[in-house]
């Protein structure tokens, strides 16, 4: 009966960090201003850290801006040091401000 059974002799622990950032576009004074800001810093940190990133609140507001990034890997230093560093770039990016940030890891 083995073989119905999921074979777990060699698991990899695998952790998921979940990065919740809350920001403003300053000099937005429209949704398609504050889309362009939004999807070159969506590109950027897609490209650049290897992450999910999804908009996730605040979309239909003309300044307020609301990302979700999720992250996966087998060691959760690494996962944690991959959203810190988000976190940093978001914070430098131009044209608007961190607001609040969470970042979890499960």
């Amino acid at each position: 009966m083995a073989a119905n059974r999921p074979i777990l002799e060699n698991a990899v622990s695998m952790t998921i960090g979940s990065l919740r950032v809350k920001m403003i576009v300053r000099h937005s004074s429209s949704l398609k201003d504050k889309r362009r800001v939004v999807k070159s810093l969506k590109d950027q940190v897609r490209n650049k850290f290897n992450v999910s990133v999804a908009e996730v609140g605040a979309l239909n507001h003309r300044q307020l801006c609301v990302f979700g990034v999720a992250a996966v890997g087998n060691n959760a230093r690494f996962v944690n040091s991959c959203l810190s560093k988000v976190v940093d770039f978001v914070r430098d990016f131009h044209g608007l401000e961190l607001i609040d940030y969470e970042l979890e890891l499960f």
